[in-house]
């Protein structure tokens, strides 16, 4: 199973094998992100189907947490055990999730069965990253990470419109039942492509305490983000004990890397400044990305006045600008001597965006939202990509899966944290009353009484600069490392079948 140390150099991998790999890998990308979005339109149907619109939330809430918590640990068994067989199974256990959602009689079901199918959905985007990192040097890496960027905005913006039109037009466990002939041929493309990919694994133990100390963390702090707020107010005694809780779990944890044999993280990993920066900047820039998609368009409706369709214009350029701008800076990156400069223009493009709306948050027309959502989306598009070149360029080819992992865990969290702080400030705003808004003001089942929508948001948009000036703070502190060219890859050519390499 496990790759010597001394094996020697091959051949490189040719570009028919990359393109294979890369295609298969896209495609499994592509149904972990697409199940993100699509279930946002057939939400309240699903409601009114299994009778309960109480638990609604937890329908988009149970995927993101078991997703967010699973990232890292799939990232460290795939140093253990192979790419291969880590994504074969995360594919697994999204389609197997994907047909439990389809089949689920009440909420609580739906709930569970979106639960698992998260694990397998955060196991299998940080899993195409890795992947990458072992098919091509750092130099390359940036235009094939854009690749995975691109098709990630695509499921954000093809999410929505298909979520919607499955559920007016014929039901909505489609949106379920449609993960299982597009998860069989993932699954099928993957298990071919994958058994050239070069291995990195080495016999590794996994530190199953630390494990539990780390997702336990991760779910009592997810947990009281998204309870924040709207369930609880932020000051009651189950949030503030989710957030001790949280914290007790987080310090164990730090103790345990540094009593652990073989930590969960490899301390040389958090050691790294590098990569400690990348994460800095990841967290906040992705955060930023992830909280805009979501309170832009309450933004554009509530104080813009635009219609619902007027809303998805808008979004889909600031979605198409993100796309275009991760494909052209992993290009420039790949090019350039001094890379950095890709993604501090680009967080100056995302700061220049927002201080134009905290400026002026109303009385802009939609061509004028439209100019600003494409600089500040071609700014930000980069910023995936980029991060992730960064920290795979400089840690060991064996420690690609912890190390992608673990970034890809921060951006999600930062994503959760960002959210619930955007929320925080618009659901603390109050109206001409004196009455504190509530979601269901905001999503129009309620009477919106005066309330000043474009002050609320004004600070939305000051945070984000903030927020995006501390990711450029940590950019600027990372040292630019040269990214390693292209060097000879050894092809593993595939295990006889039964044996356990094939395994």
């Amino acid at each position: 199973m496990d790759k010597p140390d001394d094996q020697p150099a091959g051949a490189p991998l040719d570009h028919a094998t990359i393109r294979t790999i890369v295609i298969g890998i896209l495609l499994a990308s592509f149904l972990s992100a697409l199940e993100q979005t699509i279930v946002a339109p057939a939400l309240p149907t699903i409601g009114r189907s299994l009778g309960d619109v109480a638990n609604l939330s937890w329908v988009v809430t149970a995927y993101l947490l078991t997703a967010t918590a699973m990232t890292p640990l799939f990232g460290k068994l795939s140093d253990i055990y192979g790419r291969r067989m880590i994504m074969l199974i995360a594919v697994v256990i999204f389609i197997v999730g994907s047909v439990a959602c389809a089949l689920a009689p009440n909420m609580p079901t739906l709930i569970a069965a979106r639960a698992l199918q998260g694990i397998g959905g955060g196991g299998i985007l940080p899993l195409a990253h890795t992947i990458i990192g072992d098919m091509v040097s750092p130099m390359e890496r940036p235009r094939y990470q854009s690749y995975t960027a691109i098709m990630f905005m695509a499921a954000s913006i093809i999410g929505p419109v298909l979520g919607g039109v499955l559920t007016d037009y014929v039901h909505w466990t489609l949106i379920f039942w449609i993960n299982l002939p597009l998860g069989a041929a993932a699954l099928i493309m993957t298990d071919r492509a994958l058994r050239r990919l070069p291995r990195n694994d080495r016999p590794h133990k996994l530190d199953l305490l630390g494990t539990t100390l780390m997702v336990g963390a991760t779910l009592m702090l997810m947990l009281a983000m998204n309870w924040g707020g709207n369930q609880y107010p932020w000051s009651s005694w189950p949030i503030l004990g989710l957030i001790a809780g949280s914290a007790l779990l987080w310090l164990l944890f730090a103790l345990r890397l540094r009593t652990a044999p073989e930590p969960f993280i490899p301390l040389s990993i958090l050691r790294n400044p590098v990569v400690a920066a990348t994460t800095v900047v990841g967290f906040f820039s992705i955060g930023v990305v992830i909280g805009l998609s979501i309170y832009l368009p309450l933004y554009l409706e509530l104080v813009l006045g635009l219609s619902p369709s007027g809303s998805g214009t808008a979004l889909i350029v600031f979605m198409a600008a993100a796309t275009a701008g991760s494909f052209i800076g992993g290009r420039l990156m790949s090019r350039m001597v001094h890379y950095k400069r890709v993604p501090i223009g680009g967080l100056v493009l995302g700061i220049v965006m927002l201080v134009a709306f905290s400026v002026r948050p109303a009385g802009l027309s939609l061509l004028e939202v439209a100019v600003l959502l494409a600089i500040g989306g071609v700014g930000l598009g980069p910023l995936y990509p980029v991060t992730t070149t960064i920290v795979q360029n400089v840690v060991e080819p064996h420690q690609l899966g912890t190390a992608t992992g673990v970034l890809n865990f921060f951006r999600l969290l930062g994503g959760a944290i960002i959210v619930a702080a955007f929320g925080a400030i618009v659901l603390g705003g109050v109206d001409a009353g004196g009455q504190r808004l509530t979601l269901e003001m905001l999503t129009g089942g309620a009477e919106r009484a005066g309330a000043d929508f474009a002050g609320l948001f004004r600070w939305v948009f000051v945070a984000g600069v903030v927020f995006l000036t501390v990711g450029l703070l940590a950019m600027l502190w990372i040292e630019e490392r040269p990214l390693r060219g292209p060097a000879k890859v050894a092809i593993v050519p595939p295990a006889p079948a039964g044996s356990v390499a094939a395994e």
